[in-house]
């Protein structure tokens, strides 16, 4: 395989199974919760990933979409579809376990991150951003996403939306 094609077969790959795997995330019980969810992470990350491209922290020069600077399916399949997970996992949980249960979502994201940095074109970091800065970018957007989720049960009363 020619080497200069694996990091844009990776990325194929990795879209294609989140592609995949959104349906089975979405379709369940509590079908409004779940989208609000999706669409405040895809919008909250779009908009953070948007803003760290322009001020130069991070640069994607190998993506699928040369069009735009930003990592599109990053932003609207792969990131909102862990913190969809992340927040079913944690649905009955208590601020303990949200927050211990955080850590299976965002270090593995990070560890991806951090190898594609280093070894791969698929993500540059610029002005001193490391692995630490995007572990507390993830958490932060997790624990906003969980949040709110949180906020919008209690305006209705603790109940689980049913469609």
């Amino acid at each position: 395989m020619n080497k200069k094609r694996l990091p844009y077969l990776s990325l194929l790959i990795i879209t294609a199974t989140g592609l995949a795997l959104l349906p089975f995330a979405i379709v369940k019980r509590s079908f409004k919760d779940w989208i609000i969810v999706y669409l405040v992470s895809a919008i909250g990350n779009y908009f953070a990933d948007f803003y760290l491209v322009s001020k130069g922290y991070l640069k994607y020069p190998e993506k699928l979409f040369q069009r735009y600077k930003i990592h599109l399916p990053f932003d609207f399949i792969l990131y909102p579809l862990m913190v969809l997970y992340y927040n079913q996992w944690t649905l009955n949980s208590g601020p303990f376990g949200i927050c211990l249960k955080i850590f299976p979502f965002a270090l593995p994201q990070v560890l991806v991150e951090t190898f594609a940095a280093r070894y791969t074109k698929l993500i540059t970091w610029k002005k001193g951003w490391t692995w630490y800065h995007s572990f507390i970018s993830i958490v932060l957007k997790m624990v906003i996403c969980r949040v709110m989720i949180g906020f919008i049960r209690i305006i209705n009363k603790g109940k689980i939306s049913a469609n």
